[in-house]
């Protein structure tokens, strides 16, 4: 019997694109004989990971959950991203991206990248999203990954229809105080989509962007120039309040701001995050 090296078993993976778990299998079966061990993984019709990475997988399901810490709380959403809604709704899938969750938990992962190199049951959790793929017969990743504390974090993970799992997962950090909001604040996020929690946050480049935009609309519509850098200010307003949480209407009272909602209770929001299946790639674009 050859020795099951390293090198046999890159190869055979590079040979077929199967995940590293069933090469070892393969080749032990196959008593390190490199083509017994092709037509084993042919027959057991382990498809090729690797010929599926082509593939777009922007469906797929978000799990999240909030843990005590010694601080308070941290909260962490993991996307899981399928080809189809049709594995995505699956029993099997969700309860693995329960599991995927699970690693980023007890790895305290803080990214994607991470959480891939996190211990999973036999290897990284990057094998075990490998494993997945040839279980599921179709290219599945490891999408978009928040992570965000305070001294309470609120979670609400919306689902686009009753058969499907959730496909918007929105989380806010806040004070004790806040608590007593975070719940509607959650859903705010989820329903309206804000980028940043204060206009202190957006990026110079951002707003200076909004402002050079704001500055050629006004003067190609024709207003006068000595009143441009007024009606300037009043589009970037506007731009604020759309995108920037504590300035969004509130959208149970429009009448005040998210940021009113938290000073009513004497609380303050601290932190948010907010994903949605399959948009992860498209802002990357």
């Amino acid at each position: 019997m050859a020795a099951i090296t390293a090198a046999l078993i890159k190869q055979v993976r590079e040979d077929t694109g199967a995940g590293m778990m069933d090469v070892k299998k393969a080749l032990t079966e196959a008593e390190g004989d490199v083509a017994r061990a092709k037509e084993i993984i042919r027959a057991k019709g382990i498809q090729a990971a690797g010929k599926r990475e082509g593939r777009k997988a922007q469906e797929g399901t978000i799990a999240s959950k909030v843990v005590e810490t010694a601080n308070g709380e941290t909260g962490y959403a993991v996307e899981l991203n399928s080809e189809t809604d049709f594995v995505a709704k699956t029993p099997k899938f969700v309860e693995f991206a329960d599991t995927v969750l699970g690693y980023a938990v007890a790895a305290d992962a803080n990214s994607a990248a991470e959480l891939l190199e996190a211990n999973a049951e036999d290897g990284t959790v990057k094998v075990a999203i490998e494993e997945a793929a040839a279980l599921f017969g179709e290219h599945v990743k490891v999408g978009q990954f928040a992570k965000i504390s305070g001294e309470h974090v609120e979670i609400y993970a919306h689902k686009k229809s009753v058969e499907m799992p959730p496909s918007i997962v929105a989380m806010i950090a806040t004070d004790k105080a806040g608590a007593a909001v975070a719940h509607e604040a959650a859903l705010q996020i989820s329903a309206m989509g804000a980028k940043w929690l204060t206009r202190e946050d957006v990026p110079a480049e951002v707003v200076e962007s909004e402002r050079r935009v704001a500055t050629e609309k006004s003067l190609a519509e024709g207003k006068p120039e000595k009143i441009v850098p007024k009606i300037v200010e009043g589009r970037l307003n506007a731009f604020y309040k759309e995108v920037v949480l504590l300035e969004q209407p509130f959208v149970k009272d429009p009448s005040k701001t998210v940021g009113k909602l938290f000073e009513e209770v004497g609380g303050k929001a601290t932190a948010f995050a907010r994903i949605e299946v399959g948009k992860g790639e498209e802002d990357a674009e």
